[in-house]
């Protein structure tokens, strides 16, 4: 399907990608959200310091967090720049399958490598909490995390975030604006969970249909790493975070979210 002038249209989006070098992990994107110096990325990208941005003409900048929300893997990075070639955000309500997506990025290395695809769904994945996607059959790699997944007009409908099977999962732009216009959600402590069963002997009063947190990693200058928590893997087993019942698929569905496949 010809889109007319899309050529232009891809080009203007390039022009608001933005580079976000991830030290010896790699490099992510990002994606200039004003034109005074806001860029938006994925909180797993932006998790280093320093943190600097590089535009698509090549300058370089340090940037600074401005807001940053694990939960919802995302983050608000500010440049001291002006007159940046912003983004057009479209309303990610209004997204439907089988319209045109383009996704811009910097995977492996190549600079505002460009994929085009369809939207497949919008909406929650099963396994990953009650979070909306925006769903697309476009091909991501490491190095696209933080970059825009846009429409056929070159709106920004969603920040590229991971890959679940074949296809790639975007956070809807309305997501974004609410983050940008509300803040972070909730508290942070900065940790890798996974739900597992205690044995009914050693569960607090012999409960059966126990399930505790096995704390599997400790994000670096995070709370959590602040309270020195380490995760156990002695044996083979980790150490519980809490011995409380809790449901476990309530839990399997927030570590699934917390533990996902990226494409930084």
């Amino acid at each position: 399907m010809a889109v007319t002038g899309f050529g232009e249209i891809a080009e203007k989006l390039r022009r608001s990608t933005v580079l976000v070098p991830a030290g010896g992990r790699g490099s992510g994107s990002g994606v200039i959200w004003s034109s005074d110096g806001t860029v938006i990325t994925n909180a797993h990208v932006a998790r280093g310091t320093p943190i600097s941005v590089q535009l698509w003409d090549g300058r370089e900048f340090r940037a600074t967090v401005a807001s940053r929300d694990p939960h919802r893997d995302l983050a608000a990075l500010h440049i001291d720049a002006t007159n940046l070639p912003s983004a057009s955000v479209a309303d990610s309500s209004k997204v439907r399958p089988g319209e045109l997506a383009i996704a811009i990025g910097n995977p492996l290395g190549f600079v505002g490598a460009l994929t085009t695809g369809v939207i497949h769904a919008v909406g929650p994945i099963r396994g990953l909490g009650s979070h909306s996607w925006v769903q697309a059959d476009v091909r991501l790699a490491p190095g696209n995390s933080g970059g825009p997944l846009a429409d056929a007009r070159g709106r920004v409908i969603g920040i590229n975030t991971m890959v679940a099977g074949r296809l790639a999962l975007a956070i809807p732009s309305n997501v974004v604006q609410n983050f940008l216009s509300v803040g972070p959600s909730g508290a942070w402590f900065g940790v890798t969970v996974h739900p597992v069963r205690i044995p009914r002997s050693k569960a607090p009063g012999g409960t059966k249909d126990t399930f505790g947190l096995a704390l599997l990693d400790v994000e670096p200058g995070s709370p959590a790493s602040s309270a020195s928590l380490m995760p156990s893997r002695r044996s083979g087993t980790f150490r519980m975070l809490c011995k409380a019942p809790v449901r476990a698929s309530c839990d399997s569905n927030f570590c699934a979210a917390i533990t996902r496949r990226s494409v930084e």
